[in-house]
């Protein structure tokens, strides 16, 4: 079979795509329900095993058990890695009220672009190389976790030592609405913003207080004041809580604030600015909390030279590859972040992550799935 041949190939086998992604879409996995996860991962697990997988199992105590497939690890070179995340947001139930159906060359369902697509795309790929005698005889990983959708807390470790490996870290989340890959990742931070004030009798004292709500109101607008469309750089106050009631001066006020950046250098800065945050009031405190938790993934030289490289041997299969970016993190933020080549969305297109409307474009699934195969059949053991 000549390359052109492997995305009319996969064009071919579109139902098949669409009924593997829907009986995935049906077994519901939301991050907060290890037994539920615990039993997609059983699914996916054995669908590996149907692919001659060397399994591993890496289990969790508060999060489902992560499941790694590995293929010709006595082989030498460098492994070729995806990354996948079985997790999804919608709880449990999610299917009664947005159950799986087609829809104007579209398929609905919980978790269907983020990232169930992505995984049904990945399998297809995998077996039409084993049925057609491509599947290429090097080191690769398949590593599906199960709480990227909380931060990636209980898998972050494993994701970064198979990476240190990796010629390449295809991160499988879905490419962008428009089929784009994405170059660039913001980096992704949370802090705890609080002020401390004097409580006192809002009518017999009132002047013996001091009011950690009107200081926190100075802190708030210098959070916001500190976003700069310009450089990437965005600050949200999106959580306020304080005072016990309306007559008495309160003395104590929380501020959650998101926080994002597009380098490793203004995420520093901006911790710097955001620790260094001054009280306003005589007599207030202020005290943060927090900072980033994934590293930015910078669309810089090795990222640029990664993408055009995936570009060139998409092309070969007749694929035009796009680029664009994303305020939101992923698993590629940890791999770019080591210096190791990263490709991230390369899932199919489609929309609504994470409410009632997501959706897969089912015919993406075709591209995505023949990108996948030339890259695990073209990618240099660099």
């Amino acid at each position: 079979m000549d390359n052109p041949d492997l995305y009319a190939y996969f064009k071919a086998h579109l139902d098949d795509l669409s009924s593997l992604l829907a009986s995935l879409i049906a077994v519901e996995s939301p991050t907060t329900d290890k037994e539920a996860v615990d039993r997609f991962g059983a699914v996916i697990a054995e669908h590996f095993r149907g692919l001659q997988a060397d399994l591993i199992i890496h289990p969790r105590q508060a999060v489902g058990d992560i499941v790694e497939a590995r293929w010709h690890a006595d082989q030498p070179g460098r492994t070729l890695l995806f990354v996948c995340h079985m997790d999804t947001v919608h709880p449990l139930g999610a299917l009664a009220h947005n159950p799986i159906r087609e829809e104007d060359g579209k398929l609905y369902g919980p978790g269907a672009y983020d990232m169930k697509g992505s995984i049904a795309a990945l399998l297809i790929a995998l077996h039409a190389l084993r049925d057609l005698n491509r599947f290429p005889r090097r080191p690769i990983v398949a590593l599906m976790t199960t709480d990227e959708e909380t931060g990636s807390d209980h898998s972050r470790v494993l994701i970064e030592e198979r990476a240190r490996s990796a010629a390449l870290a295809m991160i499988m989340e879905p490419a962008l609405p428009d089929g784009s890959l994405k170059t660039w990742r913001k980096s992704t931070g949370q802090f705890a913003v609080r002020t401390y004030g004097v409580a006192a009798h809002a009518g017999g004292a009132h002047e013996a207080g001091v009011n950690a709500i009107e200081e926190m109101a100075h802190q708030i607008i210098a959070l916001q004041r500190m976003t700069n469309y310009g450089l990437g750089t965005t600050v949200s106050v999106g959580v306020v809580q304080g005072g016990t009631r309306s007559n008495v001066i309160p003395d104590r006020c929380e501020a959650l604030v998101d926080t994002r950046a597009m380098t490793v250098a203004e995420m520093e800065r901006l911790t710097r600015q955001i620790k260094g945050l001054r009280p306003v009031l005589p007599g207030a405190r202020v005290e943060v909390e927090g900072g980033f938790e994934r590293p930015p993934m910078e669309r810089n030289a090795l990222m640029i030279q990664t993408f055009e490289q995936a570009k060139e041997i998409a092309a070969r299969y007749g694929l035009t590859l796009r680029e664009s970016g994303s305020g939101g993190g992923s698993d590629g933020n940890y791999t770019a972040a080591l210096g190791i080549p990263t490709l991230d969305g390369l899932g199919p297109a489609g929309d609504g992550a994470h409410s009632e409307r997501e959706h897969v474009i089912i015919s993406s699934l075709a591209a995505s799935a023949t990108l996948i195969a030339a890259l695990l059949l073209e990618w240099p053991d660099g």
